[in-house]
């Protein structure tokens, strides 16, 4: 058996796409998934499964998604050595004094190469700062998420991925569980 982590973006934010866990974890199980386990309202769910596969795993939960409860949701699932990557290698954790409330992680559906962050013209959102490592971006956010165009929607027009993100804490507590 396969443990996946799986981060569903934009339900139950505003009221928009409103999916109680209980109801998600018994659509998830009579798909076949098995130990399913959520963290918060906001979309982090962990499945086992015979498939190895973490995009197959997503695409079968955005099916069940779409089936069961009517929304296209995007689904970035990752593995415990991406969360285990985000605490060893966060590179905002190297300054003194820094706010972990700040600091939050973009996963992305595909690998970035490094320039890719010439292609997200950081500089226009100065002070907030944000380095690509791979499937991940590392962000800071000077003032907080909510008060930013650094964000979500930002990400995925000009790089053209699917992102979904995560503040430090939650990463944290979902590497814990894992």
């Amino acid at each position: 058996m396969y443990k996946h982590l799986s981060l569903l973006r934009g339900i139950n934010v505003s009221g928009h796409n409103m999916i109680k866990m209980t109801d998600l974890k018994i659509a998830l199980e009579t798909v076949g998934f098995t130990n399913v386990e959520t963290y918060i309202q906001s979309g982090n769910v962990f499945v086992e499964t015979d498939e190895e596969n973490g995009f197959s795993v997503g695409f079968k939960i955005k099916q069940e998604i779409a089936k069961t409860f009517g929304y296209d949701v995007p689904v970035i699932v990752i593995g415990k050595n991406d969360l285990e990557y985000c605490v060893v290698n966060n590179p905002f954790l190297k300054e003194s004094e820094v706010d972990t409330k700040k600091i939050y992680v973009a996963f992305v559906s595909k690998e970035l190469q490094s320039s890719a962050i010439n292609e997200l013209k950081i500089s226009q959102f100065k002070p907030d700062e944000a380095i690509i490592a791979g499937n991940k971006i590392f962000i800071k956010y000077d003032i907080g998420a909510g008060k930013t165009r650094l964000d979500q929607k930002y990400i995925e027009k000009k790089l053209n991925v699917t992102a979904t993100i995560r503040n430090w804490n939650t990463v944290n507590k979902l590497l814990e569980m894992y």
